[in-house]
């Protein structure tokens, strides 16, 4: 499976962006979706994840209220829509496709596969 993020750039305190991640190589209809950060000297941590028969989310709770993700498993595509974005958001974002239940409680090392990264800087 390969994992191609794509949506970030650089927008001010209150924006919004829109991240996309389309998984090729084979599908991932059957795969937990999620997207994790990695600030600059922070490891990486979760975000959200959304159940691979699109039933379920969780959210990290610096991002509850504030963020969505959602899935096409016809596109094979994942998208977290982030709302009122805050400085402390900023942050290199991946995705990733795991065929465990991922949440915030699932370990970073475990997951099966993930995106290049795209970085979002959100500036006061």
């Amino acid at each position: 499976v390969q994992l191609q993020a794509s949506g970030g750039g650089s927008v001010q305190a209150g924006g919004s962006l829109r991240l996309s991640c389309a998984a090729s190589g084979r599908t991932v209809s059957n795969y937990d979706m999620g997207w994790f950060r990695q600030a600059l000297g922070k490891e990486r941590e979760f975000v959200a994840a959304v159940r691979w028969t699109g039933s379920s989310t969780s959210y990290a709770n610096s991002v509850k209220g504030r963020f969505t993700i959602s899935r096409d498993n016809a596109k094979n595509t994942v998208y977290l829509q982030m709302n009122t974005l805050k400085p402390e958001d900023t942050a290199v974002y991946y995705c990733a496709a795991d065929r465990g239940r991922v949440d915030a409680t699932y370990p970073v090392s475990r997951i099966d596969y993930w995106g290049q990264g795209t970085l979002v800087t959100v500036s006061s």
